[in-house]
């Protein structure tokens, strides 16, 4: 047991660096940009990260993925830099990659491998000895509820299993740097907590970026929101500061439940909840109360996603 975490056996014991000073990550985009042709995809983007977790919101369109890949030095910047504790990662190579782990929104494997034989593939690939290889794949097999199936082969697994097991690989080198494109993709909401804890104990000296359409996902473990639209940073903040916007715009009412349907088309609705009667409740995003029975409501960050997005199809 690790005196540091103060749990055994679990995924905080697994990422701890027993030891070993904690080190402050600083990583810094300064006026980064990335077009493709004539479109724009990340505009003049600047931002500071540090330890923690940063939930990454957009539509369809709004340069999350792009901005990923840049991070992850899979693109290189049209104009403007990233740099790394005061440090441009142009210059720094395999140093920066051995710092990095990620999960694309579809991640490549090998179906014809075990889930134990492709984590100890990847292993290889990012330098670790085959001893610490096992060891690591096995606790990270356990810490993603996956350890009974190590054996078995990835062609059998259900779409939850295959992005439980990407999480998995993104995390063999124990990253000082963490991203993850749609990681909550296909988990059901027991794997969803599972994913929660994982990320909320392995975050504490490292930085974590996650985009997800689980727009709740990010209100459970993100510190700070970073909402992107049409390649520019428009919010970057805690949720209940960015959400703080939309004030006073946010509103409850009461509906007969066979006009419900069409009160919510009529006005832009993140919620609809049905009374032990025959009401329903509409929860409304509009600039002034929407009917005569409206009640203000606290914003959520859901409502702030559809304040800035309706209509827009997500990524």
């Amino acid at each position: 047991m690790c005196g540091q975490c103060a749990v055994q056996t679990g995924p905080r014991e697994i990422f701890c660096r027993k030891g070993e000073r904690e080190e402050r990550v600083r990583l810094k985009t300064i006026e980064l940009t990335k077009k493709f042709g004539s479109k724009t995809a990340v505009d003049h983007l600047n931002m500071t990260l540090s330890n923690g977790v940063y939930g990454l919101l957009g539509a369809n369109g709004a340069g999350k993925t792009t901005l990923m890949r840049l991070l992850c030095g899979l693109q290189t910047p049209t104009f403007g830099k990233i740099v790394l504790d005061g440090k441009n990662i142009a210059g720094l190579g395999e140093k920066y990659r051995a710092l990095l782990g990620y999960l694309p929104q579809h991640f490549g494997y090998y179906p014809n491998f075990t889930a134990f034989d492709f984590l100890l593939y990847v292993s290889a690939l990012k330098g670790l000895s085959e001893k610490s290889a096992r060891k690591k794949s096995r606790q990270l097999l356990e810490a993603v509820g996956l350890s009974k199936e190590g054996g078995h082969k990835i062609r059998t697994f259900s779409g939850g299993m295959k992005q439980r097991l990407g999480i998995a690989q993104a995390m063999l080198n124990n990253p000082h740097i963490l991203i993850l494109d749609e990681p909550t993709a296909g988990l059901d909401p027991k794997e969803r907590v599972r994913f929660r804890n994982l990320i909320s104990a392995f975050a504490q000296d490292r930085i974590v970026i996650l985009s997800t359409h689980i727009v709740s996902d990010v209100e459970f473990i993100a510190e700070e929101i970073i909402l992107m639209k049409s390649g520019k940073l428009i919010h970057f903040g805690k949720p209940q500061e960015i959400t703080s916007e939309i004030d006073g715009q946010v509103w409850e009412c009461t509906v007969p439940s066979v006009r419900a349907e069409k009160y919510a088309a009529a006005f832009t609705t993140s919620n609809l909840r049905n009374t032990d009667g025959d009401e329903t409740v509409l929860r409304i995003i509009a600039d002034r109360p929407p009917m005569g029975n409206a009640v203000p409501v606290q914003p959520n960050l859901e409502d702030l996603y559809l304040y800035y997005f309706k209509g827009e199809e997500e990524r």
